[in-house]
């Protein structure tokens, strides 16, 4: 008798830019009606992820704007989109964006203010509390119980921090009063384990800064390193009596756990703005499943209309379209752990006149999906909540 194949569970990552520069505003919109929801929403109907991080969806604490979200965009069949989508299970928690840090960050003279100036001074860029946050779905059972997020950590607390520092002088950009209460993460570190057929799969979920906005001490660009280093030292073992999470637990990723890493990580291999190499070695950690690269047609096309910018990476690995100044970028990353078969990869990102094509500019970036088959571990009556 032939053995059943195992599953394949389709991972994907989506920026959606689904925020809004006013406390509740998102939460208004939605209950509203939301074209840019809506075609959201589509994409995601189309492509029809397993498990989803969505990068750039405000958080609230009631979590009415995700409960909108799923009952009036993903559980109703969207123009363009494919039948509606129903997500069991979801993960949402506090991020730093936007939360004030009771400190002069800009070093402008003044604590808080208004518009951008407050922005500037809270733990992570932004206008209130929740902007940019994330959101995990998944159609399998998610164990919050033992989620760990990393909101707290000291960026002082990483041996080998990259200070800021004046590149003229050599002297720190922040006071010592100040580095030593800066948070690492722009937004959050989450390891979210998904109860899966036969075992768990732990989603770690970032979306570090972008590595530009600032000024040639480069506080972002080492910021933006530094939070993709921390999922390195995190699945990497040896000594992390100093990676304790919000709960005061320190240390690692068990040896033998399986993960996926998800988000928009604000940092191309080849160009763009950035540390280039903080990706690569993410890349090309031994824990790390190589693979191609998922790509698309709509990718290269859009490319070719940006002939003025000198790209050394290829052009089907982009994840977005960043305008004539920057250009296509990849960004957004599904890693997979060793240990689990890949089948297949993808960029959502048809070229005109494809299925589809009208929803891709529903936000600047496209929807990154990876196929892995999932060998059970064990028993384990965990299924799937359609």
């Amino acid at each position: 008798m032939t053995a059943p194949s195992p599953p394949t569970l389709r991972l994907a990552t989506y920026n959606t830019s689904l925020y809004d520069e006013a406390t509740g505003g998102l939460v208004g919109r939605l209950q509203a009606g939301d074209g840019h929801a809506a075609r959201i929403a589509a994409v995601l109907q189309r492509v029809r992820p397993d498990v989803v991080l969505l990068n750039e969806f405000d958080y609230d604490g009631a979590h009415r704007a995700a409960e909108l979200f799923q009952r009036r965009y993903l559980e109703i069949a969207q123009p363009g989109g494919g039948a509606p989508l129903h997500y069991g299970y979801r993960y949402l928690a506090p991020v730093n964006t936007g939360v004030p840090s009771g400190l002069d960050l800009d070093g402008n003279g003044e604590v808080g203010g208004g518009g951008r100036e407050r922005g500037n001074d809270a733990w992570g860029y932004g206008l209130h509390p929740g902007q940019y946050g994330m959101l995990l779905l998944s159609r399998y059972p998610i164990d919050a119980a033992s989620a760990r997020t990393f909101q707290h950590l000291k960026w002082s607390a990483m041996p080998g921090a990259r200070q800021p520092r004046d590149p003229a002088t050599g002297i720190a950009h922040y006071p010592p009063a100040i580095w030593s209460r800066l948070r690492l993460s722009s937004k959050s570190h989450w390891d979210v384990p998904v109860r899966l057929p036969g075992g768990d799969l732990h989603v770690l979920a970032a979306h570090p800064t972008p590595p530009v906005f600032d000024g040639p001490e480069d506080r972002n660009g080492a910021r933006n390193a530094d939070e993709i280093r921390l999922w390195r030292e995190y699945i990497g073992g040896g000594d992390l009596s100093w990676l304790c999470d919000d709960t005061g637990r320190c240390g690692g990723l068990a040896e033998d756990a399986r993960f996926v890493i998800v988000g928009d990580l604000n940092n191309d291999p080849s160009d763009g703005d950035g540390d280039h190499a903080a990706i690569l070695e993410l890349l090309e950690h031994p824990r790390v499943a190589r693979m191609p690269t998922p790509r698309s047609e709509g990718a290269v096309e859009t490319a070719a209309r940006y002939p003025h910018l000198v790209r050394r990476g290829a052009a089907a690995h982009a994840t977005g379209d960043y305008g004539a100044r920057v250009g296509t970028l990849r960004l957004d990353y599904v890693l997979p752990s060793v240990g689990m078969a890949v089948r297949g990869s993808g960029v959502f990102w048809p070229k005109p006149g494809q299925p589809g094509a009208e929803l891709v500019t529903a936000s600047d970036h496209r929807l990154v999906w990876v196929d892995i088959e999932w060998t059970a571990i064990g028993t384990d009556d965990a299924a799937p909540g359609r």
